[in-house]
């Protein structure tokens, strides 16, 4: 039996396998024997939940997962490591891997095809820092049932996604996310809980997927949109962001502001839901 955050018996599996770690696919594997477990206990993890692991690497994490839920499906783009879980993952007949890029994946299809029987799912993940936001927005916009996102990222990151909307952190993917989830962060983790380590650290954050969004729109294409628009320049005033994003002219945002009750200087970053909200409503009342 392996344990997977040993450095020595990671460059065990590695060497049996001829494995080398790629950057291009953001490969850091945990050899902190602390990390992986706390993760599965942030999640929450029992007996009879349903998981989405992405990028297992050799199965550190997920062997934690395994350990406390009735099925762990991770979904893997490296080819090469297949092979390697087969071996380090071969005492488990709940675990499930599928070969393929998550962001290219049906979603709806895969839930269907590998959950079965499955009310809620629980992602948990370490995910690579080049597809954080990406990967945690796919998962928010579709039509799982998931309860809950706990996964590692960089620690600017996770500050960035957990920061509360309308604060000097907040950024478009942070109200996005806040519309979908109730986000906090959950530990610390040092960039030597990996190998090779990375140049900066990390940290866990954990989402909460609401029941009902925190604002109610009646256009959300629109309200998205908006966000996105408001923080093109983010050092600039909003009214030259959503100038651009919006494709409205610089008189018609002061105005739009000003009725709203905004001063022109506003800068995106002072936004807090419910101004998204009442710009996108404005907008759309007058086309």
């Amino acid at each position: 039996m392996y344990h997977l955050w040993d450095i020595n018996d990671i460059k065990r599996i590695l060497k049996k396998h001829g494995f080398h770690f790629s950057k291009a696919l953001g490969q850091n594997f945990i050899v902190d024997s602390g990390v992986c477990p706390a993760i599965a206990e942030k999640a929450g993890l029992c007996d009879k939940d349903y998981v989405l692991e992405i990028g297992p690497g050799i199965g550190v994490l997920t062997k934690e997962l395994l350990l406390r839920a009735k099925k762990v499906v991770a979904v893997e783009l490296d080819k090469r490591l297949p092979e390697i879980l087969a071996d380090t993952l071969a005492e488990f007949d709940n675990f499930e891997l599928v070969e393929g890029d998550i962001l290219k994946l049906d979603l709806n299809r895969f839930f269907a095809e590998h959950f079965e029987g499955a009310k809620t799912l629980k992602v948990c993940a370490n995910l690579p820092y080049y597809i954080t936001s990406p990967v945690i927005m796919a998962l928010l916009q579709s039509d799982l049932p998931i309860e809950s996102i706990t996964v590692m990222v960089q620690k600017e990151a996770g500050e960035r996604l957990c920061a509360p909307v309308g604060s000097k952190n907040a950024g478009a993917v942070t109200a996005a996310v806040n519309y979908y989830a109730r986000a906090e962060e959950a530990f610390f983790v040092p960039k030597e809980s990996f190998m090779p380590a990375p140049k900066v650290d990390s940290e866990v954050i954990h989402l909460t997927l609401r029941a009902t969004p925190p604002v109610q729109v009646a256009d959300e294409a629109l309200f998205f949109k908006v966000i996105k628009a408001a923080f093109l320049q983010r050092r600039k005033a909003a009214a030259n962001s959503l100038s651009a994003g919006l494709a409205m002219s610089k008189a018609e945002v002061i105005q739009m502001l000003e009725t709203l009750g905004f001063s022109p200087q506003v800068r995106a970053e002072s936004f807090t839901m419910e101004d998204f909200a009442a710009i996108s409503e404005y907008i759309m009342k007058n086309k």
